[in-house]
């Protein structure tokens, strides 16, 4: 790889990726009994609860939400340049927005590469008082793909809970499909079709 620092959306990965995941639908184990949800499959543990998150007028599958080890981690899948990676672009569009809100954000390397701890406001339901949440922006390019994910929840605070999430996220298998798609596009979602009988 070259030390070119003038390729500013340089693809954003761990350097073991395709063997640690996330995957490429190329990478994955063919034997293990993921959930197949369409743009992404997920690899079933104990403890783990699953919900699609669905945009109100289009019904369409916006992102798959995934509870796991007192933590939430929300992901998406989108179609990315063959070359190039989106996370650097998407972290700064991620920044722009938190601070919009009136919530802080930092940068930081986290175990997938440059992540975003940020501070949300909040309004509480009950009483309309401000709170605020940690969420934590994690991102990884793949080859023809960017999987982007949120961590809510203990996994932002407490070590242990961080790493069965982050554990999690890398056994997600991103299946980008053969049709050509604009970068930025989300990668479809669908239903889960039921895996046979455990």
């Amino acid at each position: 790889m070259s030390d070119d620092q003038t390729a500013p959306a340089d693809k954003s990965a761990p350097a073991d990726r395709a063997a640690e995941g996330p995957f490429d639908e190329a990478e994955a184990n063919p034997v293990r009994p993921y959930i197949d949800l369409g743009g992404v499959k997920i690899l079933p543990r104990e403890g783990l609860n699953l919900r699609l998150e669905v945009e109100e007028q289009t019904k369409r599958i916006v992102a798959v939400g995934l509870d796991y080890a007192d933590s939430t981690l929300q992901v998406q899948p989108f179609a990315a340049p063959r070359t190039t990676g989106l996370w650097d672009e998407t972290r700064e569009q991620i920044r722009d927005q938190v601070r919009q809100q009136g919530g802080r954000v930092e940068e930081r390397e986290g175990p997938f590469g440059p992540e975003l701890l940020a501070e949300v406001p909040v309004v509480s339901n009950s009483d309309g008082k401000v709170g605020r949440r940690l969420a934590r922006f994690v991102g990884v390019d793949g080859p023809r793909w960017f999987l982007r994910g949120v961590i809510g929840g203990a996994a932002t605070s407490d070590v242990a809970a961080a790493e069965q999430v982050e554990d999690l996220f890398r056994s997600i298998v991103v299946v980008r499909g053969g049709s050509p798609m604009p970068p930025r596009d989300l990668i479809p979602l669908r239903m889960p079709t039921t895996p046979g009988a455990a």
